[in-house]
């Protein structure tokens, strides 16, 4: 079955150095990289790479990054017919500065072209929609189109995936369109409004997301893996440790959630989802850039034996 992503593309330029700068600080880098990058983008390339049927929705601008973002989708074989081109506003970018030691990244995106996306986007594309077993969204386009998408997904009775990074007020009504719910701990620190770093943390936070109407709470940890919680279960998986140091910890995250959404179209359990989507995450981090760590399905095949 298939998979529908809903977000943005950017360029990344990556600038790795032995420290991330503070505020009025300036730092000699070793290296920078420019390649594909942006939530939406990134968990789109990481289903297709792990097995997904892919389609995409977003909007680009008419410049050598967009010539970027439409190579990668033909090379992934992503649909990419919900891609829309702007002739009057450039493609998005994102500067990203990697601490080389730790993998450690903060990150400045700027959407470009995406974030004039409205409403009408949606209603051009819901033929795609309806045709997915999965939704899959964040929070870098405009949140009103966001929230819009995920009601209209809902409504063609598509299992919704919310990544809500970057970290945004959401009105309570719409927590009930949302079956899976994925936040970092950072992100869910922000939603939960007190500190998430552990599974007892997890647990009360956990508690509440139910309350608020999501389905199904995913909260990810890092190297201490992810909880999982629903009305059934509840569970900590430890994170896939590789035999590989972490290079970049930059799209881990579009990792997990774009295997994840893999997984769930394949009808596997939600063990069987957050463990796949922990391997995969965890070959992304052993590798530099975004959406060019995502792995191949043959390469999570031969991890896993």
């Amino acid at each position: 079955m298939s998979i529908c992503v809903f977000g943005i593309f950017v360029a990344d330029i990556c600038f790795f150095a032995d420290s991330i700068p503070v505020a009025g600080q300036t730092i000699l880098g070793e290296k920078y990289i420019i390649g594909p990058g942006g939530k939406g983008s990134n968990q789109a390339i990481a289903a297709a790479r792990a097995g997904g049927e892919v389609s995409f929705i977003s909007k680009i601008g008419s410049d050598n990054y967009a010539d970027l973002a439409i190579s990668l989708y033909k090379d992934s074989g992503i649909n990419y017919d919900g891609l829309e081109i702007d002739e009057n506003e450039s493609t998005g970018s994102a500067g990203i500065l990697i601490n080389r030691k730790t993998g450690e990244n903060a990150i400045n995106v700027v959407p470009g072209a995406a974030g004039t996306i409205g409403k009408n986007l949606i209603d051009k594309n819901l033929s795609i929609i309806k045709d997915s077993k999965i939704f899959l969204t964040q929070l870098e386009t405009p949140k009103d189109v966001t929230l819009y998408a995920l009601k209209e997904a809902k409504s063609q009775n598509c299992i919704t995936i919310l990544n809500p990074a970057p970290s945004s007020e959401i009105p309570d009504d719409f927590f009930q369109y949302i079956d899976f719910f994925t936040p970092n701990e950072t992100e869910a620190s922000f939603y939960f409004n007190k500190l998430v770093k552990n599974e007892d943390d997890c647990k009360v936070a956990g508690k509440y997301f139910l309350e608020k109407g999501v389905k199904n709470i995913l909260i990810t940890l890092g190297e201490k893996g992810c909880y999982f919680k629903n009305i059934d279960e509840e569970f900590l998986m430890p994170a896939s440790h590789l035999n590989k140091p972490v290079v970049d910890t930059t799209g881990a995250g579009d990792a997990f959630n774009g295997a994840l959404s893999v997984a769930l179209s394949q009808n596997k359990t939600y063990k069987q989802s957050i463990e796949f989507a922990n391997l995969v995450a965890g070959i992304s981090v052993t590798r530099e850039g975004a959406a060019n760590s995502m792995p191949m399905k043959k390469e999570i095949e031969e991890t896993v034996q």
